[in-house]
């Protein structure tokens, strides 16, 4: 199995809660940098449209490796980093559905739920985010390629 260790990861969060507190340290501990953003950062704007935008900016930016963006149902997050040009933000409520985003999606922005995702979920999503690479089947290429605008 392939684990992505020591990855930049860019977090943001429109509100403190008790799973968008878990995160942090889950990546720390498995050896990730983390950059908050939102609520997660003292003095940033906490709208999600906002966090998530500076998250996934930081990406396309090549400030960090990937993001994590959260909100209460995860689809404003997963809205607002889609605008960036470069970012493919999946909002994943499982550990397969996260394992699919990145292996067919090449995903670089996971966004997820304050109000669904439990810790023990978490930590699912977050080991299958790690361990799955993007897909090098010549058809799942040329779908990424496609959603990237090349």
């Amino acid at each position: 199995m392939r684990t992505l260790g020591g990855v930049r990861i860019a977090l943001s969060a429109d509100e403190r809660t008790g799973i968008s507190d878990l995160i942090e340290p889950a990546l720390r501990r498995r050896g990730h940098s983390v950059q908050p953003f939102g609520a997660l950062a003292d003095g940033d704007r906490t709208d999600w449209a906002w966090c998530s935008d500076a998250a996934a900016r930081a990406v396309a930016d090549g400030d960090a490796d990937m993001a994590i963006v959260c909100c209460w149902t995860g689809t404003g997050a997963s809205i607002a980093a889609n605008k960036v040009p470069s970012v493919r933000a999946a909002l994943c409520t499982d550990a397969a559905t996260a394992a699919g985003a990145r292996r067919w999606n090449d995903a670089n922005v996971l966004a997820l739920s304050l109000r669904l995702t439990s810790a023990a979920v978490l930590a699912e999503i977050l080991d299958a985010w790690f361990a799955t690479g993007p897909s090098e089947d010549p058809s799942d290429l040329t779908n990424i390629a496609r959603v990237s605008g090349a």
